[in-house]
């Protein structure tokens, strides 16, 4: 099985932990320390969010700065309601505003910036509804 790790610079791992807990994410403490947490989406998919300073450790160049998109992360979703849900849990944990939600009918999203400016997009899409509007 092929696994991702996206890396991630965070000001406060302690308060990374307490966002990304509250919207129902859990953490592999086997690849965690006090500047590092991995967070678990899936089995195969985890995000390590590491403290900016060691995260600099790891790259040759600079961070990019907070005002700049260096990625989007995308996660699909189950439903329009569960985009809805966990798009609300981050907003009530402190996520930022980044784009207005996007209904296209067999598709709907909404996104947010964490507490260190990473854009999330959550995704629901009926495939099925999407291939015949092709």
């Amino acid at each position: 099985m092929r696994m991702i790790f996206p890396n991630l610079p965070v000001q406060d791992i302690q308060a990374s932990r307490a966002f990304f807990g509250a919207l129902g994410f859990s953490f592999n403490e086997m690849f965690a320390d006090e500047t590092t947490a991995c967070l678990v989406i899936e089995e195969n998919i985890m995000v390590m969010l590491m403290e900016t300073e060691k995260f600099q450790g790891f790259i040759e160049n600079e961070i990019a700065p907070r005002d700049t998109t260096e990625v989007l992360l995308a996660l699909s979703c189950e439903s329009k309601d569960e985009v809805q849900e966990l798009g609300g849990k981050a907003r009530a944990a402190g996520a930022g505003a980044w784009k207005d939600p996007m209904d296209m009918g067999f598709m709907y999203g909404e996104s947010f910036r964490d507490l260190d400016g990473h854009v999330w997009e959550l995704m629901w899409m009926d495939v099925e509804a999407a291939a015949q509007a092709q």
